[in-house]
């Protein structure tokens, strides 16, 4: 990974096409437009009307919401559901995936005379899920286990937020933050970081998708504008990346909720959306992720020797599972969900250990 390049990590044009993916079933070829109609990418004269891939792609992305948004009885605390002991998928899981805390001496053994370094998700793993996304607050002793972290492991925030909100939540510089999903990077001031610019300025500040700010500031203003009807409905600026909740939104408005969203997106063949816990993620089309974002963290603090580091990834939605599967790719194999039931890990995706 090239360092010295701040420039966007443009994606080539096939993988527009392919971000459909991740609402298309899996046996759908992508299509591309054409004057009166839209033909299959191999080309055999099939024509397919402009509304039935709406359609098509509204249905697919319905239904990435609600696999990825269960409604069923939730833990108080961290808004996951709390399946019974006996459930046989519950056990196998728990097999999978042991609980972190009661293999502890486990993982401190694997740690000797290695480094470690630490990438935290902030909603959900340092907060609680809450209704109101500007009410996701941090407690006080949850801050202060972060700052301890801190000061033995080089450690990172990595979340979905602007970096300037999850850093007015942790209210702790001396940590690096990524935010928009890895898209806005900042090192800290910290002593396990070196700083290259001048004294008062942000160090290594990273944007690889920096010109794509007037589009995601307009998508952001249109889709708060067609949402402002759905009860519920709240679209989040998080400066490289929108997000639409529908945390509020009754389940009967969710088609609703993606149509708009599919119909706003159109305008904008340069954005993606993906789903993640109650909430569509609109997105530039770049190969850039948390995955990534951890790579290049880890690159930029000597850390990307596999053989002796331990990177350790704490989080909760699917878009952490882009920074799991990192690892394996030239990093320690060490991923820590904070969830309490059985997910299945989409395709590629490392097994990682339960935090209980």
């Amino acid at each position: 990974m090239d360092l010295s390049n701040g420039s966007p990590v443009i994606s080539d044009p096939m993988s527009m096409s392919q971000s459909l993916m991740g609402v298309l079933p899996s046996n759908m070829m992508p299509f591309s437009v054409r004057p009166g109609g839209y033909s299959g990418a191999g080309g055999a004269g099939v024509n397919v009307s402009r509304r039935k891939i709406e359609e098509v792609l509204v249905s697919g992305l319905l239904d990435a919401m609600k696999s990825s948004s269960p409604r069923k009885k939730h833990n108080v605390v961290f808004g996951e559901e709390n399946l019974p002991e006996e459930d046989p998928a519950y056990s196998t899981w728990m097999a999978k995936c042991p609980s972190a805390l009661a293999s502890f001496k486990q993982i401190v053994a694997s740690a000797q005379g290695k480094k470690i370094a630490v990438f935290l998700d902030y909603d959900g793993t340092l907060s609680p899920i809450v209704d109101d996304p500007e009410k996701a607050v941090m407690s006080p002793v949850m801050r202060a286990a972060v700052r301890n972290v801190a000061k033995y492991f080089p450690a990172a925030i990595v979340s979905g937020r602007s970096r300037k909100k999850v850093l007015e939540f942790v209210k702790l510089k001396e940590l690096c933050y990524a935010g928009s999903h890895g898209m806005d990077i900042m090192t800290s001031s910290s002593a396990h970081y070196e700083r290259n610019a001048e004294k008062g300025k942000e160090a290594n500040l990273f944007q690889p998708a920096r010109d794509f700010l007037p589009m995601i500031d307009e998508v952001s203003k249109v889709l708060l504008e067609v949402t402002s009807r759905i009860e519920g409905a709240s679209v989040e600026d998080n400066k490289f990346c929108v997000s639409v909740h529908y945390r509020n939104v009754d389940e009967k408005d969710w088609e609703l909720v993606a149509r708009l969203v599919n119909e706003v997106l159109e305008d904008f063949p340069r954005l993606k959306v993906t789903n993640g816990r109650m909430v569509l993620e609109v997105r530039p089309v770049i190969d850039w992720d948390k995955g990534k974002a951890v790579e290049f963290l880890l690159q930029s603090l000597g850390l990307s020797d596999s053989e002796k580091v331990i990177p350790i990834y704490i989080g909760d939605d699917r878009t952490d599972e882009d920074a799991f599967k990192c690892f394996g790719r030239g990093t320690a194999d060490t991923g820590y969900w904070s969830r309490r039931r059985p997910r299945k890990p989409r395709p590629s995706t490392r097994s990682g250990t339960r935090l209980k």
